[in-house]
């Protein structure tokens, strides 16, 4: 074997919690337990029908080669006239870059702004993809704390001290992941105009958007005054169609961004699924009645798990406004995120993620995926109280 010296890029990456929790909850379940899974983020939902038959008729039909890197040309004018009714501004297919889920949009655009030694904002809890983009990009994280008692938007008085000439971009994610916080619009037009006076760029995950409750419409700094230039929006398909395995995702960006992303794209995965492009333009295409009657049950199940968490004692969680992610506080249990996890997991047989993997604010948190069934949850959640009750 060649020497095991290697590169100074992937030297602090670290593997996603999620993954983790979900291989040991697989060994726990290979050796006879049975487990509920509150780990993983994706819907537990099938594809909708008419996007599944779109897909085997696009392979039946023969598209199964290789298409443009940057997306088939039909599939970026779906996405920019729905991304143009969406927001109301004027989005053109050269500047819609189609990628194989919506992780390139957020890794190769990185890669194309940011210099070694440049800044960049990013929440705090977040993804952790988030930083792990940044750092082998040559860039220096620099977490701003998403607070509880601000419905998990940006702490703005730590973003003010934050932000300075060195910042090249400004990572956001609303609806959030984990919290399921939503940045409002008065926080959105203050980091807006920070980053217009700062000459910052902006990258807008948006991949929860479509996955928001009570009625609300979630503000985007993508369509606010003068940002469409200067930010990246980040979207896909995997979360609103449950379409995760079908790897299908998006990022809409001024268009001389985008060539620089395209050549990425095709000196790394070449192009994305033909056959998963044509699901997709059925997606958009098609009926959406799937799509609300997924959101209805998750609104339900919110609502059922927020009330459940609040009846454990030492714990609280607020309610929140989308994705499908709970982040109760577990201080009052007097145990580390970890501690409650890694028991909740080996006494009660429930799969849930600690806040710290989400990053230094997320101590003191859980994180809850709601993608899964009433009888889960509520079986789920009386299982943590009577461990946490005699811990």
């Amino acid at each position: 074997m060649a020497s095991a010296e290697f590169s100074e890029r992937t030297s602090r990456l670290k593997p996603e919690g999620a993954y983790q929790v979900l291989a040991r909850a697989g060994q726990m379940e290979a050796g006879g337990r049975h487990i509920i899974h509150f780990e993983i983020g994706q819907p537990d939902f099938d594809t909708p029908e008419n996007i599944q038959l779109a897909g085997v008729q696009a392979i039946e039909s023969g598209r199964t080669r290789y298409t443009p890197p940057a997306g088939m040309p039909s599939l970026q004018t779906a996405i920019a006239a729905e991304t143009s009714r969406r927001y109301n501004l004027d989005v053109l297919p050269e500047e819609v870059v189609v990628g194989p889920g919506a992780k390139p949009a957020l890794f190769f655009p990185t890669l194309a702004l940011v210099q070694p030694g440049d800044e960049v904002i990013y929440p705090d809890p977040g993804f952790p993809t988030y930083e792990a983009m940044i750092r082998v990009a040559g860039g220096q994280p620099v977490a701003v704390p998403l607070r509880e008692e601000n419905d998990f938007s940006f702490d703005l008085q730590v973003f003010d001290q934050k932000i300075n000439p060195r910042t090249r971009l400004i990572i956001l994610n609303s609806p959030g992941n984990p919290t399921g916080g939503v940045i409002p619009l008065a926080d959105l037009q203050h980091i807006a105009a920070r980053a217009q006076s700062n000459d910052s760029w902006v990258m807008s995950d948006e991949i929860y958007a479509r996955i928001a409750f009570d009625g609300l419409r979630v503000p985007s700094i993508f369509a606010l005054p003068g940002m469409k230039e200067r930010t990246i929006l980040v979207d896909g398909f995997s979360k609103t169609y449950a379409m995760t395995g079908w790897r299908l995702g998006y990022g809409v960006m001024p268009a001389a961004l985008a060539r620089r992303v395209e050549l990425l794209l095709t000196h790394s995965v070449g192009s994305t699924a033909h056959f998963t492009q044509y699901a997709g333009l059925e997606a958009l295409h098609g009926p959406q009645h799937a799509v609300d009657a997924m959101l209805a049950e998750y609104q339900h199940r919110r609502d059922v798990i927020v009330a459940g968490l609040n009846n454990i004692p030492g714990v609280s969680c607020r309610k929140p406004q989308g994705a499908f992610y709970v982040f109760p506080n577990i201080r009052g249990t007097g145990l580390s995120s970890s501690q409650a996890a890694d028991l909740i997991l080996e006494k009660a047989g429930v799969a849930l993620l600690p806040g710290s993997a989400f990053g230094e604010y997320g101590e003191g948190y859980l994180r809850l995926s709601y993608a899964t069934s009433i009888d889960n949850i509520e079986c789920g959640l009386e299982a943590i109280r009577r461990v946490l009750e005699k811990a």
